[in-house]
């Protein structure tokens, strides 16, 4: 039987026909191998950005997200929705959580938690599996992880509920770890209205965005304000440190009114008795005349070298997310330099880094690394990462410490700030309130900054700071001791609850036991002098 003509390969030129059909097929090959890496390998980041490639996204919201925790529960939690983008975010009390979880959103992304650690909540965390690199190869995702929060619950819930309906912010450290017990920002929103992508998420996105109130501002980190005599914690340690204050009790030559120099302004006192006061006293009555002029006698390099030693001017403070960098001047001069030191001028702070403040006393000096996460976790609860509590800079010695522990309890025993007393705790403070807006056009902000330490514990359990925007009442009695420090006094009870219940050990508790109503104003208050040579008085 004979082959078909066309297969008849011993045909002349058969052969060569198999050769050219065969070296075409060849090239064919290569062609496309060559094409399919140059798609996946220098063309994929194209591809995979174009907007109208879903697939990432489809990818991404295809599984539950891992869970921000607080206290052992989460805050957070994955809803399916059965559409493409299958699964939405969920927040338990998301106005109360939103100054730490952010967002995260299928349309805006995500922000502060949410964002800091989204490869881990996502499951892209090469930590998350055993073989990072074969899972990487078959496309294959482990569960989303877990991130355990530093908050308690009870400060948290505390802060928000005393700040009420103001605007404001509250900050909360642990001094001896840096660990974040509370950060609070109002007003607040709900981030599980973005969630989504629907268009009603967009309409929510409008509204939150031109909003005056700025409700997803997060005053405790991202917003800084002139700190008033709250910083006088930090023109103290100074004087105290470089010997020009080295006995607080001796009487100093400060007159009243106090003229800036190389100025005509003079700058005068809201209680009496500042005229050639002691830094003591001074510092308890809040005695503006007395600092600013220690604070040109310290001089320009270091005060600023002491207020960095607190954190000013750090543009790299992450908790993980950023903080926005607090400020204090390097080139002053003498008269701007006086009022810097009252923390008017160009000084700046964010409530969380005048809770740094108050830490650095209660902590003996030095100024723990701020830090919000605990530890992270795979979906099955094994520890992936865990914090550890390390020393960021070193404010003032040992001490001078020890001194101002005294005087900010002064404070809060026979000052301004007695409403921050709390029965049983030894407690410390120091009273603010700021003057903003042009020509001190706007209402004062109100400022408090304290520490608490239960009588039978070796060392401060908390470290506070409260600033309120809008506190209510007549402009000349807005005060940092009677608008912010029973923010605070309750901030401080909740954490000295919790540990009393749970121990000094455990992880923060549940609710205080109890929060005794805000008592009346205190403090003497002798009314702002007037005129036009008198600058407007901090407090």
């Amino acid at each position: 039987m004979s082959l078909p003509h066309d297969l008849d390969f011993a045909r002349p030129g058969g052969t060569a026909t198999i050769r050219r059909a065969a070296a075409l097929c060849a090239v064919l090959l290569v062609a496309l191998l060559v094409n399919a890496t140059r798609v996946q390998i220098f063309e994929s980041d194209r591809y995979g950005g174009n907007p109208a490639n879903h697939r990432g996204l489809i990818e991404r919201f295809g599984r539950p997200r891992g869970d921000i925790v607080v206290d052992g529960r989460p805050v957070t939690g994955s809803r399916d929705t059965g559409g493409t983008f299958r699964y939405e975010r969920t927040y338990t009390d998301g106005p109360l959580y939103a100054p730490v979880t952010g967002f995260a959103s299928q349309r805006y992304g995500t922000t502060l938690l949410e964002h800091a650690q989204d490869p881990l909540l996502s499951g892209t965390d090469p930590a998350l599996s055993l073989f990072p690199l074969w899972n990487g190869l078959v496309r294959k995702r482990p569960p989303g992880g877990d991130v355990v929060t530093t908050l308690n619950g009870a400060a948290q819930r505390a802060a928000f509920r005393y700040l009420g309906g103001r605007t404001g912010a509250v900050a909360a450290l642990e001094p001896s770890t840096g660990r974040i017990l509370a950060l609070v920002s109002t007003p607040s929103y709900d981030p599980a209205e973005l969630s989504g992508a629907s268009a009603s998420v967009a309409r929510t996105w409008a509204r939150l965005n031109g909003d005056a109130a700025q409700p997803m501002l997060n005053r405790a980190i991202r917003q800084t304000y002139p700190p008033g005599s709250t910083f006088k914690v930090v023109t103290a340690a100074a004087a105290l440190d470089s010997g020009v204050g080295w006995d607080p009790d001796d009487p100093t030559t400060s007159p009243d009114p106090y003229h800036l120099p190389g100025s005509t302004t003079r700058l005068g006192n809201e209680t009496d008795g500042c005229a050639n006061a002691s830094l003591r006293y001074a510092f308890v009555w809040s005695c503006n005349t007395v600092f600013a002029k220690l604070g040109v006698e310290v001089g320009p390099r270091t005060m600023a070298a002491t207020a960095e030693g607190f954190g000013f001017n750090d543009p790299g403070l992450q908790i993980p997310f950023a903080v926005a960098p607090s400020t204090f001047g390097r080139k002053l001069d003498p008269a701007q330099l006086a009022l810097s030191s009252i923390g008017q001028f160009d000084t700046r702070a964010t409530p969380l880094q005048m809770a740094m403040i108050a830490a650095a006393v209660a902590g003996g000096g030095s100024v723990q690394a701020p830090y919000l996460v605990e530890k992270a976790t795979t979906s099955a609860g094994e520890t992936v990462r865990a914090a550890e509590p390390r020393t960021r800079y070193r404010a003032m010695s040992p001490a001078t410490a020890a001194l101002l522990r005294g005087m900010m309890t002064d404070v809060v025993e026979e000052g301004t700030g007695r409403n921050a007393a709390i029965p049983g705790a030894v407690v410390g403070g120091k009273t603010g309130t700021a003057q903003h807006g042009v020509g001190n056009s706007g209402r004062p902000y109100a400022w408090f900054i304290s520490w608490a330490q239960a009588s039978d514990a070796a060392e401060p359990a908390v470290a506070v700071a409260v600033v309120v925007e809008d506190a209510a009442g007549e402009r000349g009695e807005i005060s940092g001791g009677g608008d912010a420090a029973p923010v605070a006094r309750a901030v401080m009870e909740a954490v000295l609850d919790s540990r009393q219940e749970y121990g000094p050990n455990s992880r923060p508790g549940f609710g205080p036991k109890s929060r005794p109503k805000p008592g009346p104003k205190s403090g003497p208050k002798s009314g702002p002098k007037s005129g036009p040579n008198h600058w407007p008085l901090p407090r």
